[in-house]
């Protein structure tokens, strides 16, 4: 077997295995990961696996990025756009200057080299901390403003690398310059994921066909993030601003079917790559360390120490002094109304972890300058890079738990019961409504018009007793609880029956599965 077969296997096996081992210790999924892809890299006969950085860059961040853009809360984008903003860019800008102004008096690293080393690790990765946070039931905007920002600031980080790195290895680079390119940048990645993004969605609403659509929908990301790199603009915000846009879309381009089987195979596939790259990560440590031959061990794991302390302590000064700075500025009532209070804050603090960006910069350092010279400190920068991968994602993820329940900064969850209610009355008066134009039509039958009537009749009425609108004098919340645990008795008989008849050669797995599958979408109706 070649190492590359063997590396593949092993992270599929390691993927299941280590996800199974953290749904048992009720953690989050990327902890077990890091830690078992470090454990597999130290251990003898395991292949030396360099991560190429270009691979993170467009085989995995693409299709991340997109997804967690597709099922963003647009509503929490524009009513928290003022602090996803200060965040994705202010926030990365002074990080990147506090660990450059670190790294430059304590390890004694060139300017340059400094601000690559700032760049590298100002830009968060949500995949734990929001896993964590809906799991203890965290509140949602905390949830959605570490998102937004999280979705943003990779392409701040990546431009403020890039510029760093070309004068790291002797290129000419100026201020003015440096700010008209990020302008250009991000401008120009704007306009190309909307582009994309509405040619993709002309098609989509043209495409019946299912596997057609969910294929359309697995290259979307690459579909933005590839022409946006080949014109030299942010690929990042093309993929976010595609998938945004495409999510909001998504109802009126996508058929239910391919909606149903999209959110599966999506959740599937994030969860792998997730997977994958904190695996890799974690197998990355036994290179990074052959590296730093030479240097005194306390010595590099004093200057890790002191970059993670700096970048836990920016992201804690940041979320106090540029939140009292707004409150003192902007008093408005509706801004009064939405303001958090200190436990949010420091919840949030302790939310910035690191990932696979931060990684794949740090990797993609080169080894030497144009001038032909070892890039300074290239080695070094790796090793803190991990280093603060590792205490964010498993230091932090392991007690954000116990910090959200200490500080009570949880939500019961109401406010989102109270819209899922709101909407099921709405859509139960539209039925209601539109069963009483159809009732009109030559076409339509009066027993089904009485049948969907009362059904949806049916609804509104309990939809009405749960919303405390009217009083529940029959039990109808009650009998409907039993006629639920009726029908799941005679789901399961349905699907025993079924399973007969196949393991009787009498019907064949394809017609099980078609019809297994309405059995599984009329339960799913149920709770409704």
């Amino acid at each position: 077997m070649s190492d590359l077969q063997f590396v593949l296997a092993a992270l599929f096996v390691s993927a299941a295995g280590l996800n199974a081992l953290a749904n048992w210790l009720n953690v989050p999924y990327p902890i077990p990961l890091v830690l078992g892809g470090l454990i597999l890299g130290l251990l003898p006969g395991i292949p030396d696996v360099q991560l190429d950085p270009d691979l993170v860059l467009l085989v995995f961040l693409p299709p991340l990025l997109y997804s967690s853009a597709f099922f963003f809360d647009l509503r929490a984008l524009r009513g928290d756009a003022r602090v996803i903003s200060l965040n994705a860019i202010g926030l990365v800008i002074a990080t990147t200057v506090a660990v450059a102004v670190l790294a430059h008096a304590l390890i004694d690293l060139p300017w340059a080299m400094s601000f690559a080393l700032g760049a590298i690790v100002s830009p968060t990765d949500p995949a734990a901390a929001t896993a964590i946070m809906r799991r203890v039931g965290a509140p949602r905007r905390m949830v959605n403003v570490l998102e937004g920002e999280s979705l943003f600031n990779d392409a701040t980080a990546l431009v403020a690398f890039k510029v760093a790195l070309a004068a790291a290895v002797g290129e000419s680079v100026s201020a003015g310059h440096t700010a008209l390119d990020f302008f250009a940048e991000a401008g120009g990645g704007l306009l190309v994921g909307l582009a994309v993004g509405w040619v993709i969605g002309e098609v989509r609403r043209r495409v019946t066909d299912i596997n057609t659509e969910l294929t359309i929908s697995l290259f979307s990301a690459y579909g933005a993030f590839i022409p946006a790199q080949e014109l030299g603009v942010s690929g990042v915000l093309a993929a976010v601003t595609c998938g945004v846009y495409l999510g909001f879309r998504a109802p009126e381009i996508a058929s239910p079917e391919s909606r149903m089987q999209s959110d599966g195979l999506w959740s599937t596939l994030t969860f792998l790559l997730n997977a994958a790259l904190f695996i890799l990560i974690g197998l990355q440590l036994p290179s990074i360390v052959d590296g730093l031959q030479g240097r005194p061990a306390g010595q590099v794991i004093g200057y890790a120490a002191a970059v993670c302390a700096a970048v836990i302590a920016v992201r804690f000064a940041w979320n106090f002094l540029v939140t009292a700075l707004i409150r003192a500025i902007d008093r408005r009532p509706s801004q009064l109304a939405r303001r958090a209070d200190w436990r949010v804050r420091v919840v949030g603090g302790w939310a910035g972890m690191r990932g696979a960006v931060s990684l794949a910069a740090a990797l993609s350092l080169p080894l030497h300058t144009d001038g032909g010279a070892p890039l300074p400190g290239r080695e070094l920068i790796q090793f803190i890079t991990f280093a603060l991968i590792l205490v964010t994602v498993v230091g932090q993820g392991l007690t954000l738990p116990w910090l959200i329940r200490t500080l009570h900064a949880t939500e019961d969850g109401t406010e989102e019961e109270r819209e899922e209610l709101r909407a099921r009355l709405s859509i139960a008066r539209a039925a209601l409504d539109r069963i009483g134009e159809l009732e009109t039509e030559d076409w339509t039958r009066d027993g089904s018009i009485e049948r969907v009537r009362r059904l949806y009749e049916f609804r509104q009425r309990r939809f009405k007793i749960r919303a405390g609108k009217i009083e529940d004098e029959d039990g109808l919340e009650e009998g409907s609880m039993l006629y639920q645990r009726m029908m799941h008795e005679i789901y399961a008989a349905q699907r025993h029956a079924l399973l007969g008849l196949r393991n009787e050669r009498q019907i064949s797995s394809e017609v099980m599965r078609r019809v297994e599958r309405e059995l599984d979408l009329e339960e799913t109706r149920l709770e409704v």
